[in-house]
């Protein structure tokens, strides 16, 4: 990604659109390994003779799959456009979040069948959950400097310091799974709301 004029990010945009192409090129590995375990499965449909009743239910799978490679798809060129968008024009104030996720989900929601209501409630909720992604990544970051800080102590500390580093880094752990655990269920329900809206427009 090249941008027309690189002194119109600041480092911290920079970052963030270093964020949003990571995020793309996950997407874009998501969609190859399914349409690689698509293309198996069809291999199978189709070498393989299974009794009348199973063979629709396989042809539904196998449809319910493509269905989904088309929305992923769609979604990886959305995410294109907007990268090239971004990298020549800047972030500017339309900008409304922070992490590639939330704008993905924030795009899609824009572009489905939801009245400005709507729309409003899900922008609101979709803040709440931007908020739940930056507090799991805080306490990566703090559990990454407790790791560090434990294996330091551990090698010139005395047993009290490492007792207690350890507790201190079993907590960390303990949130931070937890609060990827939330951001992951967050995720879920925002990504099937989108979905229906979408789906009733079609």
């Amino acid at each position: 990604l090249q941008s027309d004029d690189p002194g119109k990010f600041s480092s911290e945009e920079l970052d963030k659109l270093w964020r949003e192409f990571l995020h793309h090129q996950e997407k874009v590995r998501e969609y190859n390994i399914l349409l690689e375990t698509l293309s198996r499965a069809e291999e199978i449909h189709e070498n393989v003779i299974s009794p009348a009743d199973m063979s629709h239910v396989a042809e539904d799978a196998l449809r319910s799959r493509h269905s989904e490679l088309k929305d992923r798809l769609r979604d990886i060129s959305q995410g294109l456009d907007r990268l090239q968008r971004v990298s020549h024009q800047g972030y500017g104030a339309e900008a409304e979040f922070a992490e590639p996720r939330v704008m993905d989900l924030w795009d899609l929601a824009r572009a489905a069948n939801f009245t400005q209501k709507e729309l409003e409630s899900f922008k609101e909720e979709l803040k709440h959950f931007e908020a739940k992604i930056e507090k799991h990544n805080h306490y990566q970051k703090q559990l990454e400097i407790s790791h560090q800080k434990l294996k330091h102590v551990e090698s010139f500390g005395d047993q009290e310091h490492i007792s207690r580093n350890k507790e201190r880094y079993a907590l960390l752990e303990e949130k931070t799974k937890e609060l990827g655990y939330k951001v992951k269920k967050h995720l879920q329900d925002l990504s099937s709301r989108v979905s229906r809206g979408r789906h009733n427009e079609l």
